[in-house]
């Protein structure tokens, strides 16, 4: 008998007929775990006239669309999509579902876990395949889902042995978007849509969708700032730094709480996952929660008056000294120096 080959399946998230980029993201790193599993990579795709997205993922390497296309299906609506997923699954009994860590991921992931009777983590920022021995029983092809534990302090991984499907969400940024030079050869296979009276229970009268005006993501420069900067006035500094250099101001987590930046510009764990060609971290500790989102910059420099700060660790020059003395000192080579 033919051994069942493994199979990695992305939820394929839109909005008005457009695909968040997180899906290709999770594409990207599903490829690399379907090879490590010797299996293929499928998507599915909910919604209203979505061929063009369907399309799409080949160009990231999936070999198959599983396509459920109907007019009640255009807007992301819980009990339709969660019932369409869990029946799936529960037919083709994949080996690894990824879901986006956005609204709708969060909305949608735990329910079909619920469904099907999945292991799910949430928030991962590190997916891997690898064989696991747990109470002296080995356990092959196990998806190792790593993530911040514990407040940031510790790194878990997380896995699940005893159940069949393994589901992981992952926020946007987390993975690296990487299509392929040259589209596969995939195909489109449809899900006929057969409309329930649950769907019904939840109608969608309006909805008002306002575009982030911040996108931290693309900026090949970011100055971020954290807790260390003291007040909103010495934060301000930043910004003077990053409008000279051309960069974008961003800050961690604990500069959000103190309201020195706005939370769209919170950059780690809870935030955006950022990967400029330079990143400043001025007044950041760097705790794992904010190394998270920003490791894995391409040039990173941290001042700090801590010589014993963890960003230190993983930054490629690091400055010891008081930001408010640094920072000008910064602005004025580049204005008269360096321009």
């Amino acid at each position: 008998m033919k051994k069942k080959q493994h199979e990695v399946w992305v939820f394929i998230e839109q909005r008005a007929g457009k695909a968040a980029d997180v899906s290709f993201e999770l594409l990207s790193k599903g490829r690399k775990l379907a090879e490590s599993l010797k299996g293929v990579l499928k998507a599915v795709v909910i919604g209203h006239e979505m061929k063009e997205i369907a399309e799409k993922t080949y160009q990231f390497g999936a070999t198959e669309v599983l396509l459920a296309d109907h007019p009640d299906l255009a807007v992301y609506n819980t009990l339709p999509y969660a019932r369409i997923m869990s029946e799936l699954i529960d037919k083709h009994q994949p080996r690894i579902v990824l879901f986006g860590a956005s609204f709708i991921g969060r909305d949608l992931a735990p329910r079909v876990a619920s469904y099907t009777k999945s292991g799910l983590t949430a928030d991962c920022t590190e997916l891997q395949i690898s064989d696991v021995t747990y109470l002296r029983k080995d356990y092959p092809d196990l998806l190792l889902q790593i993530r911040p534990a514990f407040g940031g302090n510790i790194l878990a991984t997380i896995v699940t042995p005893d159940n069949p499907v393994q589901m992981a969400t992952v926020r946007e940024g987390v993975m690296e978007l990487a299509p392929l030079e040259k589209a596969v050869k995939g195909k489109i296979t449809e899900i006929a849509y057969k409309p329930d009276p649950t769907d019904k229970l939840v109608e969608i009268i309006e909805q008002h969708h306002e575009e982030n005006k911040v996108n931290l993501k693309a900026a090949p420069i970011i100055v971020a700032g954290g807790y260390g900067m003291g007040t909103i006035e010495n934060f301000k500094l930043l910004k003077d730094l990053a409008d000279t250099i051309g960069g974008e101001v961003a800050g961690s987590r604990a500069a959000v709480d103190a309201g020195f930046v706005e939370h769209n510009r919170q950059v780690g764990q809870t935030g955006v996952t950022v990967r400029p060609k330079l990143y400043i971290a001025v007044g950041i500790s760097g705790a794992i929660q904010h190394r998270a989102g920003m490791d894995d910059s391409n040039k990173i420099i941290a001042i700090n008056s801590d010589p014993k700060a963890p960003i230190f660790d993983i930054c490629h020059y690091g400055i010891v000294g008081d930001a408010m003395e640094i920072i000008p000192q910064f602005i004025d080579v580049y204005k008269h120096k360096l321009k």
